[in-house]
This record gives structure tokens, C-alpha cells and sequence, in this order.
């Protein structure tokens, strides 16, 4: 499983935990809670036929108590361990008690009157671990109501209900189930989803890879157009771009500053394809007008890559590789740290090549002889915070370029594009 693979597992996991983890318990005391009203319900219901059964619901007539009595000894013991009547003003006309009634009564918080006009319930837990349900009902005489209008309440019923242990097993079991189901469908959903996820990001992947090698082929094609026309292989510009990035990494560089260096580097003279043949290609030494002419593909090598999407990185090298530490360099006679640090390692790189390398007009310079310039010039044309870093690893860079071709040079500066665009 590659990174991406695994941390997408990892995210999808967790949020699927994370999920189930607070869905369970919601799931869990929904069901709870439904199956309480359930029985809530079904006793409300029951004694509500019971209580019509024995009386016109007149609860303040002659017969009143009679039907009260006969009503709650009835309703007790099945579904309630208490059952109360009160008539119209709120006086208990009746109660019946069983056992696990009594056992609780003295527990069951007091209250006054009943004055309510809507049923409704308490769910009680009482000291001993005992849990009891409390109903409130309002009576009215459904006989003879009429559509449309509401019968005035002609008593009250209060009942409770002891919830059994067994009871209590069944809810709680219920509710569990539930609860699972609903963590289980957290979890295959983060399951279905990560293959779903996978090959989503894998698609996209694949096409940012396309576009990322259509950039770089775009890249090098330039870099050897423009080294076509300078009458050199193309080496130099794999060559020096692997060493700026080198040189980079020891300083720390990663990232889009790392892309945006390997990309200038292998863009620094990119300028030049504005540039005229005659001058360009002339084999002797510039005359001032004509050196003027040279530096000016700078500014059009920045015009190059400016506006380019991923290229506009390249513009710091491209913009500032022929400025130098002390400010005497061009085009603008930047000095310090007003110099990117992108163009200030490739400055290193790019002499460091050119002095070591062979060409059509020179032999290659000895590693002694290539770092005496080089320390020379250090404060004045070179940063000597990348020198001093330079200075530790010239020599293993030295070495591995030491007759390299042009291919060699493209699959060591390869390695570094793959490392460092992800590739």
C-alpha cells in the first residue's frame, strides 16, 4: 500500500469510528427512548378503554367513587402498580396498589392537585436502581364529544409502572442492536467509500502526472532549443541544474522553492533564443554594443517564463542568475540578500560547471584550479553562506560529473525531478 493509499485508509477510518462512536449512542438512546413511548403509550391507551368501560367518565356524579374504585383496582396489576382517580377538581377519588407499588411509593417525588390539560409522562429513576414510568392523563367524556370542539376534562388518571428487570434486559438489548447496526453501517460505509475515494484520487493522480510531464517535457524542450542555438549538447543545463538542486537540498530548499530552482536552472539562459545569430554565435570577443544587445536575454528569458503557470517559479534564476553578491552584476545590480536565494545557489552551480566542464572553445579546468576561482570570488560574485555549503560537497559533485555524458547528466538530474515534483 503506497502513502496516499494508507493515509487515505487511515482518514477514512477514523471518521468512520469517529462516526459510529457518536452515532451509536445517539441510535442507542433513540431507541430508548421510542420504546419507552411505546409503552407509554400502549398503557395510556389501554387504561384510557378501561376507565370508559366503567363509567360515562361523570366522575362527579353519585356512582363516582364506585366507578373510580372498580376502575383502578382493574387498570392495577396489569398495567400499572399504582393507579389514582381524581375528579374534575383534583380530588383522589380511588387507588389501587400492588406490591411493587408499595415498594416504591414512598420514593415517588409529591405533587399537588392535578391541573393538567395534556397527558404526559415522567421517566423516573428511584434509589435501588429501580426504574419507573409516571403517566398523567386528563379525562374526558369522548361519548359525547363533538367534531370540532374539545369536552371539558371530567377528571384525572395518574398512573405508574414499575419497568421490570427483564423489561429493562429487552429495552436495553433492543437499543444495543440498534446501536450497532447503526455503528456497523458507519463503518461499511467508510469501507465502500475508500475504493470509491481511491480510484477517484488515483484518476486525478494520473492526469496531474500527464500535465506535470507534458510541463517538463515543455521544459526540456526549451533548455535544448535554447542550447542548440548556443552551440552546446544540452549537458550543461541537466548538469548545472542537478547541482543547484544538490546544493539546495543540503541547504534545506523543498518543495515548490526546490521545483521553482530546478526549473530556472534548467531555464537560466532561455533568453537567449531572442537573440541574434551574429551575435549569439560570434566566435570572438563582444563589443560593447553587442554585449549590451547579449544581457538583454535576461529580460527576455523573463518575459519567457513570466505568465506561464507553473514556469513563473523559474522567473528568480532566469531574472537574477548574472547578479552578483557585491551588486556589480546585471540587470538590475542586486547585491546580498536582495538576490534570490534560488539565483545565489545557481550563480555556485553554473561556474562551478562551466569552469569544469569541457566546451568547443575550452578544456575542462582541474577541481583545484575550478574552486581557486571560485573561493576568489566569494563576497564578491558568490554568497559565501552557499559557499561555505557548496565548499563541503564540490568535490563528490565533482567526481560524479567527471566525464559524464549528456544522457548520464539527464538521468541524475531525472532522479531529482521524481524526488522532488513527486513523480
Amino acid at each position: 500500500m503506497n502513502a496516499f493509499r494508507k493515509r487515505t485508509a487511515i482518514r477514512i477510518a477514523t471518521v468512520s469510528v469517529l462516526l459510529a462512536s457518536l452515532a451509536s449512542p445517539v441510535a442507542w438512546f433513540v431507541a430508548r427512548e421510542n420504546t419507552e413511548d411505546s409503552i407509554v403509550s400502549l398503557a395510556i391507551e389501554e387504561s384510557g378503554r378501561l376507565l370508559h368501560h366503567y363509567s360515562a367518565i361523570n366522575l362527579d356524579g353519585a356512582d363516582a367513587t364506585l366507578h373510580a374504585v372498580a376502575a383502578a383496582k382493574n387498570i392495577s396489576g396489569g398495567l400499572f402498580d399504582i393507579a389514582e382517580i381524581y375528579n374534575s377538581k383534583g380530588q383522589k377519588l380511588a387507588e389501587a396498589v400492588t406490591s411493587e407499588g408499595q415498594a416504591v411509593e414512598s420514593s415517588l417525588p409529591k405533587h399537588g392537585a392535578p391541573s393538567y390539560t395534556v397527558e404526559f409522562y415522567e421517566s423516573l429513576k428511584l434509589p435501588g436502581d429501580i426504574w419507573v414510568l409516571r403517566v398523567f392523563v386528563p379525562l374526558r367524556n369522548v361519548d359525547r364529544q363533538v367534531t370540532g370542539t374539545s369536552e371539558p376534562i371530567t377528571g384525572y388518571f395518574e398512573g405508574v409502572r414499575v419497568v421490570s428487570t427483564w423489561q429493562q434486559d429487552q429495552i436495553f438489548s433492543n437499543s444495543l442492536i440498534v446501536a450497532l447496526m447503526v455503528g456497523m453501517a458507519s463503518l461499511l460505509c467508510g469501507a465502500a467509500l475508500y475504493p470509491v475515494v481511491v480510484h477517484l484520487s488515483t484518476d486525478n493522480e494520473r492526469k496531474a502526472q500527464e500535465v506535470l510531464d507534458s510541463h517538463i517535457s515543455m521544459m526540456e524542450a526549451l533548455g535544448r532549443a535554447i542550447a542548440k542555438r548556443d552551440s552546446d549538447t544540452g549537458a550543461h543545463n541537466y548538469r548545472v541544474a542537478w547541482i543547484a538542486a544538490s546544493i539546495a537540498e543540503r541547504m534545506g530548499l523543498k518543495g515548490s522553492a526546490m521545483q521553482a530552482l530546478i526549473a530556472g536552472s534548467f531555464l537560466h539562459d532561455v533568453g537567449k533564443i531572442g537573440i541574434p545569430d551574429a551575435i549569439l554565435l560570434k566566435p570572438g570577443k563582444l563589443d560593447d554594443a553587442e554585449f549590451i544587445i547579449m544581457r538583454t536575454h535576461v529580460t527576455q528569458g523573463e518575459e519567457i517564463v513570466n505568465g506561464m503557470g507553473w514556469l513563473d517559479g523559474a522567473n528568480a534564476v532566469v531574472a537574477g542568475h548574472h547578479e552578483k553578491w557585491n551588486g556589480s552584476g546585471y540587470p538590475r545590480q542586486l547585491s546580498g540578500d536582495a538576490i534570490p536565494l534560488a539565483a545565489r545557489i545557481f550563480a555556485v552551480a553554473d561556474v562551478f560547471d562551466a569552469l569544469c566542464s569541457r566546451r568547443p572553445y575550452k578544456e575542462p579546468m582541474s577541481f583545484e584550479a575550478s574552486m581557486i576561482i571560485l573561493e576568489k570570488d566569494t563576497g564578491s560574485h558568490f554568497d559565501p553562506a552557499v559557499m561555505a555549503v557548496f565548499r563541503t560537497m564540490a568535490r563528490a559533485l565533482f567526481d560524479r560529473l567527471a566525464d559524464s555524458t549528456e544522457n548520464e547528466a539527464r538521468q541524475l538530474l531525472e532522479e531529482r525531478v521524481r524526488q522532488h515534483f513527486d513523480m
